[in-house]
């Protein structure tokens, strides 16, 4: 009884339901924000973390990449690309976030250049927490 109870436990817990995945936008240098609908895909689950996007300042106009990412390439990125973000002529913006569709339409208010980073903790279902206690505690 002690072990189906463990593995009962270990699949629930374990489910890919369970499993963190983030959705962003993904088009590859458009004119136009590609905030839509058709552009959303589901990133690598429990690799890429973060959604990336790159607003290009060029000579036709301004040019938008969005992705998913991870988290480590993602604010490399950045920061390597934030002396470049002026929204002059060749400007390079690239920011990165980590909430469901993030990299989406462009903010009606500015955001401020140390917000150009939004992180917030990843979020598990309260019922994950319980069975994560009820695991440790059966395997204690």
């Amino acid at each position: 009884m002690h072990v189906s109870t463990v593995s009962t436990l270990l699949l629930l817990f374990l489910n890919p339901g369970l499993a963190l995945q983030i959705q962003c936008f993904q088009c590859e240098e458009v004119t136009h924000d590609c905030s839509t609908q058709e552009f959303i895909v589901n990133c690598t689950v429990n690799v890429q973390d973060m959604c990336q996007k790159e607003v290009l300042v060029k000579d036709d106009g301004v040019h938008y990449r969005k992705s998913c990412a991870t988290s480590g390439a993602c604010l490399i990125a950045s920061s390597g690309y934030q002396q470049f973000c002026t929204g002059n002529l060749n400007s390079v913006c690239i920011t990165c976030c980590n909430t469901p569709l993030c990299n989406g339409p462009r903010q009606k208010k500015r955001p401020q250049p140390s917000a150009a980073i939004t992180l917030t903790p990843p979020q598990l279902p309260v019922s994950s927490l319980y069975v994560f206690i009820l695991l440790s505690s059966t395997l204690c």
